[in-house]
């Protein structure tokens, strides 16, 4: 599981249904559970994603262990797509920001 930040003024992007719509056309098919908007990829058998407040996205996957390499890495560039189109941030200022918070012990 992991949370990430999300820009400031792009909650509206994905509020309400929109980050069901940005989860269908990244994934494919997305079935609500609950709170969570879940779905499947390539190499990860479940993806999971809620917003937790305007400035906050929980994102949780778990691997299929028989996937090829191939797979693996096509999984992960469209995770981080979506989890870019989501939040606003790309994969290096998620980066950044992370290491702030974990010099801050807000990790």
């Amino acid at each position: 599981m992991v949370e990430y930040d999300i820009k400031k003024g792009w909650y509206p992007k994905i509020e309400g249904d929109g980050l069901k719509a940005l989860m269908k056309e990244t994934f494919g098919d997305v079935k609500e559970e609950g709170d969570l908007l879940v779905s499947s990829y390539g190499a990860m058998s479940r993806v999971e994603a809620k917003a937790l407040s305007r400035t906050m996205l929980h994102v949780a996957t778990e691997a299929d262990p028989q996937a090829d390499d191939g797979s693996i890495l096509d999984s992960k560039r469209t995770l981080n797509r979506f989890v870019e189109a989501a939040t606003g941030f790309d994969a290096k200022a998620r980066m950044k920001r992370a290491q702030k918070k974990a010099k801050e012990g807000k990790l």
